[in-house]
């Protein structure tokens, strides 16, 4: 089976995660809450694409990111997901791609993904040596 690298970016903002729905016509976890996200394309670094899906779904530039983990997540593909933590960005937030997306208290994040619940948990436990409050 073919690995898809996608990158992911947990946005934080007053110890509350932001979440997206995707949307019902996504070939990959349609209607899911999920954290945002997208496919690594052609020979881009996780880094060009990171920024470039920030760009494209929420037209947001991070000013601070740093990489968390990488995980597996078996659905339509199996996708290889480089997680990223964003605290600070430059731009007004307008969603593009999904459905909705909504802040949800860290404590609470409703994700439907067990890939996403890993990296959360992950950020939980490293908050600490990562130097941010969750």
């Amino acid at each position: 089976m073919q690995i898809h690298d996608c990158v992911s970016f947990i946005l934080l903002k007053d110890q509350c995660v932001l979440l997206e729905q995707r949307s019902e016509s996504k070939r990959t976890d349609p209607g899911k809450v999920t954290i945002p996200g997208g496919h690594i394309e052609g020979k881009e670094q996780q880094e060009q694409a990171l920024l470039r899906e920030l760009k494209e779904e929420l037209d947001i530039e991070p000013s601070d990111y740093r990489f968390l983990c990488t995980l597996y997540h078996p659905s339509e593909e199996l996708q290889r997901i480089h997680y990223y933590v964003i605290t600070r960005w430059e731009g007004e937030m307008r969603v593009q791609e999904a459905q909705s997306v909504a802040w949800h208290h860290f404590d609470n994040a409703p994700v439907d993904l067990d890939a996403d619940r890993v990296a959360l948990s992950e950020l939980s436990r490293l908050s600490g040596t990562l130097g941010l409050s969750v």
